[in-house]
């Protein structure tokens, strides 16, 4: 019998098990894909919001301001890559300008410190190539980047090296009982027994609320779609956004922590989980980006992606316990700014939500720290040599694109949470992201997932069952 079962391993699910892990607790993540961060988290812009398009009063703004200011400690604990690099939205009008104001005021009334509305001189000094037609911008100093899923999966990492488990593959179809002791079903037939469940499920958080006879509000999906450029550090450095409309920040050209330029996303309302890119989605973020920016590198253009974002019908963040279940906890219609509140949504839902049910006794071997899997090109000559001398697989370069080792990749195949399948081991050590997309590096990587895991090649998938690589041998 679990403490907690925390339902849905992205982003706030994964921070939320890593708070709840620094107490005296037993808990666990139930994930339905093959792994962590397959969702929203593994396809949003990452960007660490400033804080002042949420607005005034609402647990967006809240959250938003808190998580920001949380993030740089997060981050460095993880491992993860994370940069202050500011934000700028950019007005195209007079009547863009005076919505300018709005936003400053806003975030100020937020707390969102040091917003500054710049000129065009000003705005052409801080980014060279932006557009011509560019009048001002609402200058956001502490704005920031982050890789979401690298995020997502260290917080779980961390997590389970603090004791917590992690159950993928599980997805839930019944819950029976009620606190404190609650039976999970999973579509298999996996079972697992909680005294209290917390619903991080994104999508899906409506279909989990209802499991429980919760049926208090309703999840919609907004499918955005991106195109992701080649490495380029001095193109851009804040991120760019349009002035926002009642749909959303809309399309946005930014430098990710890695230096690949990200152009959109797009926002189509979708029925169901619908990820795939289309030329009129691809063509609009096109259109949209040189408006923002000349001198556009559109030739090292690297792929296309879609994620789908959940939102819901209160337009904020749900973050209560139900009326419909004792000890069932919702963190539902996560949506922008979901990634940047996400440290401080968890600190409140263990502090103020759970602790009403559990003794928060600190764990005393609690360890904070988790070491990066993704490290070996930022070594010097010196280290990299003294590496492979004590580990000879770290002299192995099997991702051409991204200098990704060896070494590396065993580590993300050996490492909590494990790297079981070819996307996975993407996701942790960026092998089969660069230019290639994995055409020179993917064999290998199926290599060495079949000699970690003493599987057959063609049990190898990309992600999960369903999507093996190879169909069998030829001769």
């Amino acid at each position: 019998m679990y403490d907690l079962a925390v339902i849905g391993g992205g982003v706030v699910g994964g921070m939320i098990l890593r708070e709840l892990s620094k107490y005296q607790l037993k808990v666990c993540l139930l994930e339905k894909e093959n792994d962590v961060a397959m969702g929203q988290s593994k396809a949003n812009s990452g960007i660490a919001h400033a804080g002042f398009d949420a607005a005034a009063g609402s647990l967006k703004a809240k959250f938003n301001l808190l998580g920001s200011k949380m993030m740089p400690e997060v981050t460095r604990e993880l491992g993860v890559k994370y940069e202050n690099n500011g934000s700028l939205v950019v007005a195209f009008s007079d009547e863009e300008l005076a919505t300018l104001e709005i936003l400053k005021q806003r975030g100020e009334q937020n707390g969102v410190e040091g917003l500054e509305i710049i000129d065009r001189e000003r705005l052409r000094e801080l980014e060279p190539n932006i557009s011509k037609n560019a009048l001002g911008a609402l200058h956001a100093k502490t704005g920031g980047i982050v890789c979401p899923y690298e995020l997502t999966i260290a917080a779980i990492g961390n997590a389970m090296d603090n004791g917590a488990d992690l159950f993928c593959n599980f997805a839930v179809t019944k819950i029976e009982g009620g606190y404190p002791s609650y039976r999970i079903f999973a579509e298999d037939g996996q079972v697992v027994e909680a005294k209290a469940i917390i619903n991080c499920a994104g999508l899906g958080s409506q279909k989990i609320a209802n499991l429980v006879g919760d049926n208090s509000f309703t999840i919609g999906g907004r499918k955005g779609e991106y195109i992701l450029l080649d490495h380029d550090p001095e193109f851009v450095h804040n991120t760019l956004f349009f002035t926002p409309t009642a749909k959303g920040k809309g399309i946005l050209v930014s430098r990710t922590v890695d230096n690949n330029i990200l152009l959109g996303p797009t926002a189509e309302e979708v029925e169901e989980d619908d990820r795939a890119t289309t030329a009129v989605g691809q063509a609009a973020i096109l259109k949209k980006a040189q408006e923002m920016c000349e001198n556009l590198p559109l030739g090292t253009k690297v792929t296309g992606f879609t994620g789908v974002r959940a939102y819901c019908d209160r337009h904020d963040f749900i973050l209560e316990e139900s009326k419909a279940a004792k000890g069932f906890f919702h963190c539902a219609g996560i949506e922008s700014p979901g990634l940047t509140s996400a440290p401080a949504i968890a600190k409140f839902v263990v502090e103020e939500l759970v602790a009403k049910y559990f003794a928060l006794e600190k764990n005393p071997t609690f360890n904070p720290i988790r070491t990066p899997d993704y490290f070996f090109k930022n070594l010097s000559f010196e280290e990299k040599n003294a590496l492979i001398q004590k580990e000879p697989a770290y002299g192995r370069m099997i991702c051409r694109c991204e200098m990704v080792t060896e070494g590396e990749i065993l580590r993300a195949m050996r490492e909590n949470p494990k790297a079981t399948d070819v996307d996975g081991v993407k996701r942790r050590v960026r092998a089969g992201m660069g230019r290639c997309q994995g055409g020179f590096c993917q064999p290998l990587v199926m290599e060495l997932l079949a000699k970690e895991f003493g599987l057959a090649p063609n049990e190898i998938t990309k992600k999960g069952k369903g999507s093996e690589l190879l169909v069998g041998k030829c001769k």
